[in-house]
């Protein structure tokens, strides 16, 4: 029989394996103590609120909520698929007047899960919704809520139609405010492909390119709804003014076809911020829009970078 040898309450064999104490013991040995018998209430209703507490604090807030609230969203889209289930990264506030000390944080969640029971989704009616209610829940007279999320889409490569999908990220910002129509903002990002055409003019053989990043965010007409698909159609403005989309497939004949068509738009990172805000100029139910692009150079270590800011209404 083998010596069994006793050290800090657990037993070992000499051929190093082990007895295990039970989990409460384990957990004990690594500092776990016994619950203390406290004093303080334990039922809602007898616990103070100091969130609620009622004074002059000073200053209102413009916002106060929670951020980098990561919860499933439906995205709809008019390209396949149709419905997807992504996830949102959400930013959720309301207002606080002067009297009040705080709000009740939880809320915010809470209307959050009340919305995915319902069948959250990124439609702008949904976002409005959702975001009306947590202002009326914390009796405020003002909410904003702040969505960023991915957009999968199909693409499909152009000669071989061989498809796969691509995604970009879409934003949704909503200010509600009691008495006023909600003010509506939405982005995008794209990739999109640039060619030099400095490189194309004065080379022999060809022309560098590169992956080009365009931020599109657009607010609409104050009282105006969005379009149904505004997702498609900032992703076709970036794309249609590119030197050319990108593609998840790829083969030898699709290839050749990307490459000349680049080939036959060359863009500088003025030319597409221009382009772009020319057609969300002529879109009606843009009001305000911001451009950004910045091209990762092949030929340089740094970028290449522009922007238009321009509201329609001034």
């Amino acid at each position: 029989m083998q010596k069994v040898q006793q050290n800090n309450r657990i037993s070992r064999v000499v051929n190093d394996s082990f007895i295990m104490p039970d989990k409460a013991e384990r957990l004990r040995l690594f500092g776990s103590v016994d619950p203390i018998q406290g004093d303080k209430p334990v039922r809602k209703e007898d616990m103070q609120d100091l969130q609620n507490s009622k004074n002059d604090f000073l200053f209102e807030l413009q916002q106060v909520g929670i951020d980098q609230v990561k919860y499933p969203l439906d995205v709809i889209s008019a390209k396949d698929p149709v419905r997807l289930s992504s996830i949102g990264t959400f930013r959720l506030t309301t207002s606080l007047d002067r009297e009040s000390k705080g709000i009740n944080m939880s809320r915010l969640m809470e209307q959050l899960q009340h919305s995915r029971g319902e069948g959250l989704s990124d439609r702008i009616p949904d976002l409005v919704a959702l975001t009306q209610r947590m202002a009326e829940q914390m009796n405020q007279a003002k909410a904003e809520l702040k969505v960023t999320y991915p957009w999968f889409y199909e693409r499909t490569a152009p000669v071989t139609d061989l498809s796969g999908l691509n995604h970009s990220l879409a934003t949704v910002h909503v200010i509600w405010e009691a008495g006023k129509s909600p003010v509506l903002r939405t982005g995008l990002h794209i990739q999109v492909t640039t060619l030099c055409p400095c490189s194309k003019e004065i080379s022999e053989y060809s022309a560098h390119n590169q992956r080009g990043l365009l931020r599109i965010q657009v607010q609409a007409n104050p009282g105006d709804a969005l379009p149904g698909y505004w997702k498609e159609e900032l992703l076709n403005v970036a794309e249609s003014n590119a030197s050319s989309c990108l593609y998840p497939i790829l083969k030898r004949p699709d290839e050749k076809r990307v490459t000349e068509r680049a080939y036959e738009n060359p863009r500088f990172v003025e030319d597409i911020v221009r382009l772009v805000a020319a057609d969300l100029y002529e879109k009606h139910w843009v009001n305000k829009f911001k451009v950004d692009c910045k091209n990762e150079e092949s030929i340089h270590q740094h970028d290449a970078v522009a922007r238009i800011v321009y509201d329609k209404s001034r």
